[in-house]
């Protein structure tokens, strides 16, 4: 069994967690995420030695990179920053470069859906206007870990 198909259920586990809890209260626990990180470290140093590391690294990095870009630019939480940092840890640049993609795609569709229903919720006279508006849209704090675990975990698969 090599990494790839052993990272599998942790990811799904703990990106499954933080999109629980990011619908609940939007936001992503530090318990959840900061564990995740290291233990993936170590995990890809254990099946792959040092090159394992260096992926480990790799990917972390590169989550780190897309995500708080997003984060500095865009106002993406915190919380999705750490759970894409450690993701990258888990399944490395590679295949992390497929998830971006894939989240990206998924974040589209949850934007689509959060649109809808602040839309519904208008119509029903459960919202104010200004919070149906474009601005409140953006203004308003949406659960992206929604997104972020639908892309990760269609990943696997396409990788």
């Amino acid at each position: 069994m090599g990494m790839h198909s052993f990272a599998w259920w942790p990811t799904l586990i703990v990106v499954g967690v933080a999109t629980v809890t990011d619908l609940r209260s939007r936001r992503i626990p530090n318990w959840l995420v900061l564990p995740f990180l290291p233990i993936g470290i170590a995990v890809s140093g254990w099946f792959g030695k040092w090159h394992g590391i260096e992926q480990s690294l790799a990917g972390a990095g590169l989550g780190f990179l897309i995500f708080g870009i997003l984060y500095l630019k865009f106002g993406m939480g915190a919380g999705d920053v750490k759970l894409c940092t450690a993701i990258g840890a888990w399944i490395g640049p590679s295949q992390f470069l497929i998830a971006v993609v894939l989240i990206a795609l998924a974040g589209g569709l949850v934007i689509l859906v959060w649109a809808t229903c602040r839309g519904v919720l208008l119509v029903l006279g459960r919202k104010k206007r200004e919070d149906a508006s474009f601005s409140g849209l953006l203004a308003s704090k949406m659960p992206y870990a929604p997104a972020i675990a639908i892309g990760t975990l269609f990943s696997f698969f396409a990788h």
